[in-house]
């Protein structure tokens, strides 16, 4: 029997602004019509690129990491709202957030996607997930995967190919 829209699972899909928001688009493509999507994001008005739920929340860094706190009861709201079968980020500090509260809060899988554009090395937050403890890590670069770190490819596809 098909999964009909009621019983689909849940990915909560989340990242910052810019090209942390490109890449989970991208990535979320291929899983948009098997799974039931919500978004969040720390720009609001991403909320227009997507079909789906979608929630805003604060934007900090290691910077201004305090803003966090804000965040913690907003983040804590919409994981008991969408109770998302995988919590899915492709960065930065936001969806790590998200991440760590879905693990240990609600029991989520988890699952943290680093930048393509982190070449030379996982990105701080890609280490504190390794670190931490989120159940899957993927780097787009073939020569940084570890045994904790995996690669699938990337979500430009072949480096260097013309289209």
């Amino acid at each position: 029997m098909a999964d009909t829209p009621k019983n689909k699972k849940k990915i909560l899909a989340v990242a910052s602004i810019g090209g942390h928001w490109i890449q989970l688009l991208r990535i979320i493509a291929g899983l948009a019509s098997d799974y039931d999507v919500s978004y969040v994001s720390s720009n609001p008005k991403w909320a227009e690129s997507v079909k789906g739920k979608f929630y805003a929340i604060c934007e900090f860094s290691r910077w201004d990491a305090w803003k966090m706190l804000i965040c913690v009861p907003y983040v804590l709201m919409i994981l008991k709202k969408e109770k998302p079968d995988v919590v899915l980020s492709t960065g930065a500090a936001p969806g790590l957030l998200v991440l760590l509260l879905a693990k240990y809060v609600f029991r989520k899988k988890t699952i943290w996607v680093d930048s393509i554009a982190n070449v030379a090395k996982l990105s701080a937050c890609g280490r504190y997930a390794v670190k931490l403890g989120v159940d899957h890590v993927y780097s787009q670069w073939e020569h940084l995967a570890t045994d904790k770190v995996k690669f699938a490819g990337n979500v430009l596809g072949k480096l260097g190919d013309a289209e």
